[in-house]
């Protein structure tokens, strides 16, 4: 069970809740339905980060594969050069090629890294968005039930 999910049974619990009399926005709710549901969310909140942080190792992983073949295409131009190397028009196609070959590796290594970042940013801030709003939600419904048993 998701954490989304439980808060949105323990809406529903709220929804479902009776009102107290002369009072528009008391209610009384299953204490012990609502702690399960605090007790749920415990229990998956490490989940939630657990996924946050294999979503981060992915993240290294996919820079450090992408580092592997820049380095690759490096090399691989560098050979090129090597061969090329016989005479002087020769040499110059080569570092031409070579140079070439480099800037599209330090490029595409950019680029790959930026969009990763970029990404993984995006993801690792909705999971902490979520997060934020789960805790949120659970204090104000901490709050509610506090409330709720004092005015008994």
């Amino acid at each position: 069970m998701t954490i989304d999910e439980i808060l949105e049974m323990m809406d529903d619990l709220i929804d479902k809740s009776v009102t107290v009399p002369f009072s528009n926005k008391k209610c009384m709710i299953d204490s012990e339905k609502l702690r399960e549901y605090i007790d749920n969310i415990r229990y998956n909140l490490p989940t939630e980060i657990k996924r946050a942080k294999e979503m981060v190792a992915d993240r290294s992983d996919i820079l450090n594969d992408a580092n592997a073949k820049a380095e690759e295409i490096i090399k691989e131009a560098e050979e090129r050069a090597k061969v090329l190397v016989s005479e002087s028009e020769i040499v110059k196609r080569a570092q031409e090629t070579a140079d070439e070959l480099t800037a599209q590796a330090k490029a595409m290594d950019l680029s790959i890294r930026n969009a990763m970042t970029d990404k993984l940013t995006a993801t690792l801030s909705e999971a902490e968005k979520a997060l934020g709003k789960s805790l949120k939600e659970i204090k104000t419904m901490h709050e509610a039930v506090k409330s709720a048993s004092e005015g008994k």
